[in-house]
This record gives structure tokens, sequence and C-alpha cells, in this order.
């Protein structure tokens, strides 16, 4: 019994080990399967992750390109809009245009009916007169009438075109300057060269004036050594020969060794830079325009017009500035800017031939451009540009108005005395040449000329075709860059004197 009991201890003792192993070993697979589990779920988690990221980028291209297109459609939309707004805006103004011309022919419409009933009246009431009297008398009265209604028809409608083209005219010009950015012109005829000391200028003049001597005899140009410290001043009225002797001034007193040989060395090497120059200055000349097919001798010519000056404008800004102009008209009067642009920056190039060529530069750079091939438009209109010859297409005449508005601007150029004062006596004494002027005055630095005629010698419309008269002559006679105001008074006075 003793043995029983002890092996029913033995055994539920063993069964009590086993199932404690069997739940260890089940509580261990289960937090091994825990453990798989969670580490399955953070991959997919992560896996998720990423797909999620990657899925955000796509739509954040998706959106950004949907963005950016939408953004350039509304732009597209928002130009379309602008332009459709400015087409309303012409023809609303045309509309009111044709309004007022039809009022205009209505009220005439009615005039004339008015005035036809007035006649068939007075015929009924004349009835002591023939037929050949009533017709005579009708013809005699509508003749009057009709002459006085025409002549204010015709000068309202004159008034009318006139300043309608002024003001048409005035918007291009305002619209093509404003879009154009230039400076004043700061070229003289004299450079100043500075100096490191004032013992650098006996060097200059060397031995009983030897360098100097050498100096001015390489370079053409004349150098003042007075008593201004550390300058030197190189005065010429060549602008090529100025730049050279300053170039070469400058380096020689950057190196110190004054003498003839040294002198006849830098000469030669600021020629041949100023020389290199003019095909950069041409080449930066061409591409600020855009201009192409261009022949490097003409390159090299434009570059050439850099160093020269008209009234002390230079002459390279001033045929930029032309064909900037031209091709800014050209394009608001819905021509090719092209032919424009290119005859304004080849018309001074005549300029450049130093007296080669027998006729005006205007002609001298005709011939050149026709050497090389260019367009038959530009060459009429760079030989044209001075009224030397007859203009072959609209180019001729746009070509003339750029260079006159370039002229003209303010700043550009600086007038003598003596030119200003020949142009306003010019003016006046065209307009007293005219018959029934007493007297004439030219206002405004030649801008206005205002003319007194006497009264008893013409009436209103003698003094109107007096004013037309005049502005024909000056157009013919004269060359002015900006318009001239022609005002012609007609006064008459009535005096008492009580005793």
């Amino acid at each position: 019994m003793g043995d029983t009991g002890s092996m029913l201890l033995f055994v539920g003792s063993g069964v009590a080990v086993t199932l404690l192993v069997g739940w260890l070993f089940l509580r261990l697979r289960r937090r091994d399967l825990l453990d798989k589990a969670e580490n399955i779920l953070n991959l997919a988690r992560k896996e998720a992750e990423i797909q999620a990221r990657d899925v955000r980028a796509l739509a954040e291209q998706d959106i950004a390109r949907s963005r950016a297109a939408l953004q350039q459609t509304e732009t597209g939309l928002a130009q379309e809009r602008a332009r459709l707004e400015t087409r309303a805006d012409e023809l609303g103004r045309r509309e009111s245009y044709f309004n007022s011309r039809r009022a205009e022919i209505e009220a005439l419409r009615d005039q004339v009916e008015r005035q036809s009933q007035l006649y068939r009246e007075r015929l009924r009431a004349a009835g002591t007169l023939n037929e050949e009297q009533l017709r005579a008398a009708l013809r005699e009265e509508v003749r009057t009438e009709s002459a006085a209604e025409l002549r204010d028809l015709r000068n309202q409608l004159h008034n009318r075109a006139e300043t309608e083209l002024q003001e048409e005219s005035r918007r291009i010009m305002i619209d093509s300057l404003q879009r154009l950015t230039s400076t004043v012109p700061a070229e003289i005829g004299a450079t100043l060269v500075k100096l490191p000391n004032e013992e650098m200028k006996g060097r200059i003049i060397g031995r009983e004036g030897r360098n100097i001597k050498s100096f001015e005899s390489a370079t053409g140009v004349t150098l003042m050594i007075d008593e201004t410290p550390d300058t030197v001043l190189v005065s010429s009225f060549d602008p090529i020969r100025r730049e050279v002797a300053r170039l070469a001034l400058e380096r020689l007193v950057a190196d110190g060794r004054i003498h003839p040989a040294s002198i006849e060395e830098q000469v030669k090497k600021a020629d041949e830079e100023v020389r290199h120059n003019f095909s950069v200055l041409g080449e930066k000349a061409i591409a600020r325009l855009h201009v192409t097919g261009v022949h490097p001798e003409l390159v090299s010519l434009l570059g050439k017009l850099h160093f020269r000056l008209s009234n002390n404008q230079n002459t390279l800004d001033h045929s930029i500035e032309v064909a900037s102009i031209a091709s800014f008209i050209a394009s608001e009067l819905g021509l090719d800017p092209e032919p424009a642009r290119r005859a304004g920056l080849f018309h001074d190039l005549g300029k450049t031939l130093n007296g080669d060529h027998p006729g005006s530069h205007a002609l001298a750079a005709a011939d050149l451009l026709r050497s090389y091939g260019e367009d038959p438009r530009v060459i009429n209109a760079v030989a044209a540009h001075h009224q030397e010859v007859p203009p072959e297409s609209v180019y001729a005449p746009l070509l003339l108005i750029a260079d006159a508005a370039s002229a003209a601007r303010p700043g550009a150029r600086s007038e003598s005395i003596e030119g200003y004062l020949q142009r306003v006596h010019a003016l006046e004494d065209i307009a007293r040449g005219l018959p029934g002027v007493t007297e004439a005055y030219a206002m405004q630095a030649g801008r206005e000329v205002r003319v007194i005629v006497a009264p008893e010698k013409m009436d209103d419309e003698a003094a109107r075709s007096l004013a037309q008269e005049l502005r024909r002559r000056i157009e013919g006679q004269l060359n002015y860059q900006s318009p001239i105001k022609i005002t012609v008074i007609r006064e008459t006075r009535f005096s008492e004197t009580a005793k």
C-alpha cells in the first residue's frame, strides 16, 4: 500500500511536471508567434508608409504640373482678355466717331430739307417773276449759302483730321520713346589723363621736349601740360586719335619708361587695340538689336562710329537709338520692323569713309550697303534719309522720323549758339517773305513762330491759307528736329480820343 501511494505520487508528480513543461512550451510558442506577428505588422506598416510617401510624391508632382498648366492657361486667358479689351476700346472709339459723323450728316440733311422747303415757299410767293428770273435768283442764293456752308464744313473736317493725326502720331512717338533707354552724351573734344605725380610731367616732356614732340607726331594730337596738378590734357578733334593717344599715354605712365622708341611702340599697340575694338563694339551693337547676317566689314565700320560725334552725340549710340525707334514705330504701324531696324543702324555708316565717297554720307552708306547685298528697302531708306533721293517705300520717311526724334530728344545733342541763331533768323525770314505779313517772331528756341498779318489785306480764310503755306515752306526749306508751331495773328483795333 505504501509502495502504491509512492507510485501514485511519483506518477502525479510526473504528470504535473509534464503539464508544467507543456504549459511553458505553449507560452514560449505563443510569445514567439506574437513577436513574429508584431514584426510582420511593423514591416507591413513600413512598406505602407513607403508606398504612401511615393503616392504622396507622385500626387504632389501631378498637382504641381496641374497648377503650372492652370497658371499658363490663366496667363493666356489674361493676355487674350487684355487684347479683347483693347480691341473693344478701339471699336468703341470707332463707333463713337461713326455715330458723331452720322449725327452730323443727319443734321446737314435736315438743314438741306429746311432750306429746300424755304425755297419752295419763296418760289410760290414769287408769282410776279418769270421762270428764268426765278431760276437765276435761286441759283445765286444757293451759291451764296452753299459757299459759306462748304467753307465751314471744310474747316471743321480739316481741323478734326489734323487733330486726330497729331494725336495718333504723338501716341506712337511717346510709346516708342518710352520704350527707349538712353543717356545724355558726355563726350567732349579733350580727354584728361591722370598722373601719379608732378615729376611725371617732366618725363613726358623729355629733354628739350623730344618726348612730347615724338608723342604728338606719332598720335596727331596735342598734349596740354598746364598748371593743373597731376593731369595732362589730350586734345584732338579726331576721337579715334584721341583714344589711341589716351591708351598709349596711360601705358607709358604706368611703365615709367618714356622715350621716342617706347612711345612709338605703345602708340602702335594702342592703335591695334582701338582697331580691334571696332569689331567688338560693332558686335555689341548688332547683338543689342538682335540683327543678324551683317558682313564683318560692316560690323567693323559700325564699331568705328563709336568714336565719332555729331553735336556731341555719340554716333553709334545715335544709330542704335534710331534703329530702336524705327522698329518700334514700324511695329505700331503693322510693318515689318526688321528693315526699319537695319536702316536705322546703318544710316550713318557713310560718316566712317573719311571722304572717300564723292557724295554725302547718306549716299555713301547706300552704295556701301548695296555692295554687300543689303535689302533694297534698307538701301533706299538710308539714301533718302536726308531727302537727296526720292523714297521708294514707307521705310524711308519712317527712318527720317526716327532720325529726327533721336536728334531732338532732350539732352541728346548740344547745339552751338551760332547754329541756333541761324535757324531762328531763317525761320523769321521765311515768314516775313510771305505777302501780307507785317512782322514775325520766332519763340521757344525756334519751336514756335508767331506771324502778325495786316487785317485790312486778308480775311480769316486768307490767314488760315497763309498758315498752311508757311508750314509748307518751312518743311521744304529748313532742317529741324522738333515740331514748329505756327500761329497767325489777325487783329483789328479801333481807337478814338475823347476831348
